[in-house]
């Protein structure tokens, strides 16, 4: 069974309208920020969360390569944690995967919204909110946390790269990057440069290169219960 909702956002307006969802499995959704865009998703809710109404989980924002983008949700499910959830019942966060339409890449103001719609809707511990992404996803969490530092207890991009002049904003925010060495697609450099950066200014990075792997450096990074247990570790600092 498939669960429904919107949200609809008009000037400073939330209107949602819902259907019961379904905890440990995955189920497709959809946002709408305004007129403009929307994101569909997929939502894993954790084992128990319906029944009880009061506690507040961890959330964890995957963003998906380039290869997933469309409007068929299942491709989401090719990579990363949605493949897994797939069949997992005990995974102790709160999950949303968006999937990007085709003619974008991932925006930060939009999937800025979309977060603030879901911690409306959702029993999300704003204090343990994680991001992860891997290539076109790994450039995502680079520039979504970037750009909304506030958010966010730490981060995982895979793959990825960006705007090495926008690291500053990511200091206080512990970072694991993932890289495969012989990547012919995403060059190892463009996350060199920015660990490079962050340890410049004494940022928390973490930085974690396959001597191996190409392209495909996820696989093994999700597979591993240290990412998730790391995640864990950490809560949001208030800098403010």
């Amino acid at each position: 069974m498939k669960d429904y909702f919107k949200y609809i956002i008009i000037i400073t307006a939330v209107i949602i309208l819902s259907a019961p969802t379904i905890s440990a499995q995955q189920t497709e959704e959809k946002f709408e920020g305004n007129v403009s865009f929307s994101y569909k998703y997929l939502l894993y809710l954790p084992d128990g969360y319906e029944i009880d109404n009061e506690k507040e989980y961890p959330f964890l924002l995957f963003l998906h390569g380039g290869g997933e983008k469309g409007e068929n949700l299942n491709r989401v499910k090719v990579n990363g944690p949605p493949k897994f959830l797939e069949n997992k019942k005990d995974f102790p966060f709160i999950v949303v995967s968006p999937q990007c339409p085709g003619d974008e890449r991932w925006t930060a103001y939009k999937l800025n919204a979309l977060i603030e719609g879901l911690v409306e809707k959702y029993r999300i511990d704003k204090e343990r909110i994680y991001l992860t992404g891997l290539s076109m996803g790994g450039y995502g969490t680079w520039d979504l946390a970037s750009n909304y530092p506030h958010w966010f207890a730490a981060i995982a991009p895979i793959c990825g790269g960006g705007d090495v002049r926008r690291v500053r904003a990511l200091k206080d925010i512990p970072v694991w990057t993932f890289h495969g060495m012989r990547d012919n697609v995403i060059p190892i450099e463009r996350s060199l440069e920015l660990v490079r950066a962050l340890e410049k200014i004494d940022g928390n990075i973490k930085f974690t290169v396959y001597p191996e792997a190409n392209h495909n450096s996820w696989t093994k990074t999700y597979n591993n219960p240290e990412l998730w247990e790391w995640f864990l570790k950490h809560k949001r600092v208030d800098t403010e």
